[in-house]
């Protein structure tokens, strides 16, 4: 079930959704298109452009519902380089006609050379967008380019070099063949050897992996701390993703001490993140609270629109679990007395409903509603909504 909705339902807030699950959803560079194209050259990524005009209605829906989703975004930031691009702004010119537009929204995926791989029409939902995503992915697969020849029986290392290149591209196992080559070489400290390494390493459970570790130095003289550092993020993302997939705490544990064994500037932010990634999608309710505290404790502190979005996780993922909505009421209350919006307010009284506490939801939501103004109708018409939903 989309999220969106599960919190909706769970809080009883209709529209009570805040804007700050954008920061979870896709991020947009905002750079010039031929800076674009070259960052989808380095790091070796389709651009996804999501082609709109500033008054559709379907644009602007899937702006606000879709984009923001987590799981949209944990799918497109590590596949796609992602923009947004007003056809209509005289600015925008130049790529409107080199990629004319029908209607929109129009999603357009192109490579780092300019051409169209895959464009699709129409608003997405979640799933219908991260479908068309992996459709992109499958159409820019050129590792069958290198297959027959390598079962054919060619072994040239930059055959094989590209080979791995592409499967990793497209998302496909390549560790077999990476390991193939670099078993069969004596000196693994060539600039070529190294920059293998460097490709290979694509998992932080495995042996490449360690590889690159012990050559650190080495490969960033060629390729740069840069693009070294954004292989260890991804490989580490890539242990956690197949620990949640086999429910695996030790895949966990790995992904975050091979991040802290680079030294990776990022490496107690990832912890952080992997731990709540982990035990959200596992549904482990003490495990993800364990790892909420932490997070605020280190990262929010008495941030309000943080500790906010904080408590809004928290219902959205266990809104059936006694003790998680023990701390969402203690940080909802904290958030709504510091930050004072009407959303944080209306937070604190889905929670109390959630609870149970009925009477206690309702005085929150009317104490809310009286502090709004006369420019405020639209907000108080979804409160009065959510009264009488008490009722039932």
């Amino acid at each position: 079930m989309n999220l969106i909705k599960v919190v909706t339902r769970a809080l009883g807030l209709l529209l009570f959704i805040p804007s700050f699950l954008s920061a979870q959803g896709i991020e947009f560079y905002h750079g010039s298109w031929s800076e674009a194209l070259d960052k989808a050259k380095s790091e070796e990524k389709l651009i996804f452009v999501d082609a709109f005009a500033s008054w559709c209605g379907p644009c602007k829906r899937m702006a606000s519902q879709t984009f923001p989703d987590e799981e949209v975004g944990a799918f497109f930031n590590a596949n796609f380089i992602c923009m947004k691009i007003d056809m209509e702004k005289p600015e925008n010119s130049e790529f409107a006609s080199k990629y004319p537009v029908r209607s929109y929204p129009t999603l357009m995926f192109i490579d780092s050379e300019g051409k169209m791989v895959m464009k699709d029409i129409g608003a997405k939902n979640v799933p219908q967008l991260i479908e068309t995503g992996q459709k992109a992915l499958g159409k820019n697969d050129k590792s069958v380019d290198y297959e027959k020849k390598y079962n054919d029986g060619n072994r040239d290392p930059q055959l094989i070099y590209d080979y791995v290149r592409a499967l990793n591209a497209a998302k496909k196992p390549s560790l077999k063949y990476t390991n193939e080559y670099l078993d069969g070489q004596s000196d693994l400290t060539t600039n070529f050897n190294l920059q293998f390494i460097l490709e290979g390493a694509i998992e932080a459970d495995s042996r490449v992996f360690d590889l690159l570790l012990q050559h650190k130095d080495k490969i960033e003289t060629i390729a740069g701390a840069e693009k070294v550092n954004a292989r260890i993020e991804t490989a580490c993302t890539n242990t956690l993703n197949k620990g949640i997939q086999f429910k695996s705490e030790n895949l966990l544990e790995e992904a975050k001490s091979k991040m802290n064994a680079a030294k990776h500037p990022k490496a107690s932010a990832f912890a952080l993140h992997a731990d709540m990634t982990y035990f959200k999608s596992v549904k482990d309710s003490n495990g993800y609270l364990k790892a909420a505290k932490k997070y605020q404790k280190t990262a929010v502190k008495k941030n309000a629109a943080m500790m906010h979005d904080l408590t809004v996780d928290l219902v959205r993922f266990f809104p059936e679990d006694k003790k998680v909505l023990a701390q969402a009421l203690k940080w909802g209350k904290t958030a709504a007395e510091t930050g004072g919006l009407p959303e944080y307010w209306m937070t604190l009284a889905g929670i109390y409903k959630l609870q149970g506490n009925i009477q206690k939801a309702r005085e929150t939501a009317i104490k809310t509603r009286d502090s709004l103004g006369d420019g405020d109708a639209m907000m108080k018409n979804k409160i009065e909504y959510f009264i009488r939903s008490l009722e039932g």
